[in-house]
C-alpha cells in the first residue's frame, strides 16, 4: 500500500469512527444523513455542549490534545475537518 493510499485508509476510519459516536450520542438512532464535508453546524447535528463533547471523545480516542485555540470550525465542523485535523495532531 502506498503512503498516499494508506492515509486515505487513516482518515476514512477516522470519518467512520466519528460518524459512529455522533450517530449514537446526537442523532439517537436517527437516521439523519450528512456528507463527510457537510458542517455539523449549518446541519445543527450539534451544539456548544455536543461540540466539547466531541473534543473529549476525539482526545480520549486518538491521544491527542485539542487546545483552546485550535476549537474552530476549520478543525472540527465536519468528518472532513476532523479526519485532517486528527491525522495533522498525531504526525506532530
Amino acid at each position: 500500500m502506498t503512503p498516499v493510499a494508506a492515509l486515505e485508509t487513516f482518515m476514512q476510519a477516522i470519518k467512520s469512527t466519528v460518524r459512529q459516536y455522533i450517530h449514537e450520542n446526537f442523532l439517537m438512532g436517527a437516521a439523519d444523513a450528512y456528507g463527510d464535508g457537510d458542517s455539523f453546524m449549518d446541519a445543527q447535528l450539534l451544539d456548544s455542549t455536543g461540540f466539547l463533547e466531541l473534543v473529549q471523545f476525539l482526545e480520549e480516542t486518538y491521544g491527542i490534545k485539542v487546545e483552546d485555540a485550535e476549537m474552530m470550525p476549520d478543525n472540527l465542523d465536519s468528518l472532513d475537518a476532523i479526519a485532517r485535523f486528527v491525522t495533522r495532531k498525531q504526525a506532530a
